[in-house]
């Protein structure tokens, strides 16, 4: 630990001991006839004798009253200055000492450095202006005295100036180097960015094109085709270009600093996927709460994703099973639920090993760019459930003024 730690941590036991080392020096030069201390001293000099050295501790004060300390010393030194003259119960050894302690010294240093910002430095001047002119006791003039009185209380607000000076300096300098860093933390970022919307945007020219011509020829097919089962499929095969443009339009959104507004999802698109469910034998029932007009497009993009991905592996993997859609429309999130009952027939086995085997943790990713959370596992009658929480809003492109 540094010496500077170590003072910031025991301050307070600093204050003490640099209070009790003023009011020693002060008993010590007052004894040894260097301030007010008369040649043959009486009860009454005792007395002022314990009371300088408990004004003198007052000083351990000085960081969060420091007017207030100025205020005792200088009340110290008026009394004593009254009863030498006119009082005349003291008769000083040397009468062109300074009769003011030396803690006087650091007192006058309190104001200028520990007052805060903003502070008034009127009352600062003015406190050590009048502690100034009770030390120099102008009102009975000699050169000497005022010349020594106002060195000893100027050294204090002159030092007090400097490292108020030199510590704002340091400060400034301080926090520009932060800030440099910070610029150039966001630089950094800002490069990171540009580099991820332009292969984003690389990304979407090459695929869309592929994908477009792979529309086009199905959509060419489903005309041009004389049997109907050839149709169809053209006409399938062309709806899922579609789609999967859309969704490659939708995640290029997100990974895009100033792509456009993503299309909200088809009008009672996840009623569209219930029905489509239950008329394939895996009932489901969707249940909603709220406005979807909350959710913003991504949102409920990614809602109706989430829907589509888990009643599909319901249907490979729980054939049959009732199935519970829950989606809730927050103000400031959007939550949803497909929670699906035990197995109630094996499951088919071509079908379900079809896919890749990471819809979860592919929707786990989608979810995570909308800075959602998703949890999937049993429930404990034996059934699954696939729970997500998403933002309300999530923008996908800069506001335009």
């Amino acid at each position: 630990m540094s010496v500077r730690t170590w003072l910031r941590q025991h301050w307070l036991a600093l204050d003490v001991l640099i209070a009790v080392s003023f009011a020693l020096l002060d008993t010590v030069t007052t004894l040894a006839g260097a301030s007010w201390w008369p040649v043959h001293p009486s009860r009454l000099a005792w007395i002022m004798l314990a009371v300088q050295a408990l004004v003198d501790l007052s000083l351990i004060a000085r960081r969060r009253a420091p007017i207030a300390v100025i205020a005792v010393l200088t009340g110290f030194t008026l009394a004593i200055s009254f009863l030498i003259a006119p009082a005349g119960l003291l008769t000083p050894a040397n009468p062109a000492n300074i009769w003011a302690p030396y803690g006087t010294v650091l007192a006058a240093y309190g104001p200028f450095y520990y007052c805060k910002e903003g502070q008034n430095r009127r009352t600062a001047f003015a406190a050590v202006g009048i502690m100034t002119i009770v030390v120099a006791r102008v009102w009975d003039p000699n050169w000497q005295v005022i010349t020594i009185a106002v060195l000893r209380t100027a050294v204090g607000p002159l030092l007090a100036l400097y490292f108020g000076a030199r510590h704002a300096m340091v400060r400034a300098l301080t926090e520009r180097a932060e800030r440099a860093e910070r610029e150039r933390y966001l630089l950094a970022e800002q490069a990171r960015a540009d580099e991820r919307a332009r292969l984003a945007g690389e990304m979407h020219d090459v695929v869309t094109h592929r994908v477009s011509l792979m529309v086009l020829q199905a959509g060419a097919l489903s005309v041009t085709a004389k049997d109907e089962a050839t149709r169809r499929a053209a006409e399938e095969l062309r709806a899922a270009g579609v789609q999967a443009l859309d969704e490659l339009r939708d995640l290029v959104g997100i990974l895009r600093t100033s792509a456009e507004e993503d299309p909200a999802p088809p009008a009672a698109g996840l009623a569209a996927l219930a029905d489509e469910s239950t008329a394939v034998g895996t009932p489901a029932e969707l249940t909603e709460h709220g406005d979807p007009a909350l959710a913003s497009p991504v949102v409920a993009r990614t809602v109706y994703r989430i829907v589509r991905e888990a009643l599909t592996n319901v249907r490979k993997h729980a054939p049959g099973a009732h199935v519970l859609v829950q989606v809730d429309y927050g103000e400031s999130q959007v939550q949803v639920s497909v929670t699906n009952t035990p197995v109630a027939s094996a499951p088919v086995t071509g079908l379900a090993s079809t896919g890749s085997g990471l819809g979860i943790a592919g929707l786990r990713q989608r979810i995570e760019l909308v800075h959602g959370t998703l949890r999937a596992g049993p429930t404990p009658d034996g059934g699954f459930c696939l729970a997500a929480t998403l933002p309300a809003y999530v923008p996908t492109a800069e506001a335009v003024a």
